[in-house]
């Protein structure tokens, strides 16, 4: 996903939109625990923000929210058991962006994965997120034209993605293919696994979000080379970004949302958007989020239905070109 600036106003009015929202539709009360379910491993910032959401919709709905996490397959473990669990909010689906592509690059059977267009209903886009490319110290390089040169001088670099067809892996090769070098893709399960990895330099470099790195940063472990970004955060605002650097065409972000078995009541999606539009309004969500390089958007469930289908659109074009497989 590309994040321009205007994505960012437009997901600002979502967001203010989401205020009107919120005061309807608050009619369902659930009785029970609901699960959300989360298909990577603990330790990366999808999960930390699965159970900041899961402990503010416990307030709010005065119900327990615990999340559950379901790594394997590149995800597709949780999102097809999500699929197919019962359609009546109480299994949810917290989901980074590789949800859209997984099937297609995992080339799974149909009764082992699931439709990212079909088999879920849309609650919330509850944030965008920068992709972040950071080196070891000791890698030979800290910047995108350091690590060009470096690669044709022939030496053997790796880098680490949370799995194939992610949007740090699909970063990665969109700059391999544009500066004409050869870096070796090394994905892991998540990004939680990936950091011991890149902390040692036994994987040079890695593409990822702030949050799980922001520390390692602060205390020169690892090197933030650049931004995936067409622009700048305004989070991190001293790290450029790859096109600053000199390759345009090298954009992806992420985005993350929750989405619910198809065929969820309406007033099940009304009521749990509504709660999450107001959750996302929070001061204290806001600031966490921050910490993980994330802004909020919110608005209505059509905006995660669309970011969804757009991304479904674009990538499966990119995989195609650039060749990108499940290893």
């Amino acid at each position: 996903m590309q994040i321009s600036r205007r994505t960012w106003m437009a997901a600002c009015a979502a967001l203010s939109l989401g205020a009107m929202v919120s005061a309807h539709a608050q009619t369902w009360q659930p009785d029970r625990a609901i699960t959300m379910v989360v298909s990577y491993p603990p330790g990366g910032d999808t999960d930390a923000m699965a159970r900041m959401y899961a402990e503010k919709l416990t307030q709010r709905l005065k119900q327990t929210v615990v999340v559950d996490n379901r790594a394997g397959a590149g995800g597709t473990v949780g999102n097809t058991a999500v699929a197919r669990a019962k359609a009546d909010g109480y299994t949810l689906l917290f989901t980074p962006n590789p949800m859209t592509t997984a099937p297609m690059l995992l080339k799974l059977a149909p009764a082992a994965s699931y439709d990212p267009l079909t088999s879920f209903d849309p609650i919330i886009l509850t944030g965008l997120q920068s992709v972040l490319l950071v080196a070891h110290p000791d890698a030979g390089f800290k910047s995108i034209k350091e690590l060009v040169s470096v690669a044709k001088a022939g030496k053997q670099l790796n880098y680490a993605s949370p799995g194939a067809g992610s949007p740090m892996h699909i970063a990665a090769e969109l700059l391999n293919k544009a500066a004409g070098i050869e870096v070796q893709h090394v994905p892991f399960r998540g990004i939680g696994p990936m950091i011991p990895e890149m902390l040692t330099g036994r994987v040079q470099m890695g593409y990822t979000t702030y949050g799980p790195v922001s520390q390692h940063i602060a205390a020169g472990k690892l090197v933030a080379v650049a931004l995936t970004d067409p622009e700048r955060s305004p989070l991190i605002p001293g790290v450029p970004t790859v096109a600053e650097q000199g390759y345009p065409t090298v954009k992806e972000g992420a985005w993350h949302g929750i989405m619910a078995p198809k065929g969820t009541p309406a007033n099940v999606i009304q009521t749990l958007n509504a709660h999450m539009n107001d959750v996302l309004r929070m001061p204290d969500v806001v600031e966490k989020m921050a910490s993980f390089g994330a802004r909020p958007v919110g608005g209505k469930p059509e905006a995660l239905s669309k970011i969804n289908a757009d991304d479904y659109a674009r990538l499966t074009k990119t995989i195609t070109d650039l060749k990108i497989t499940a290893e």
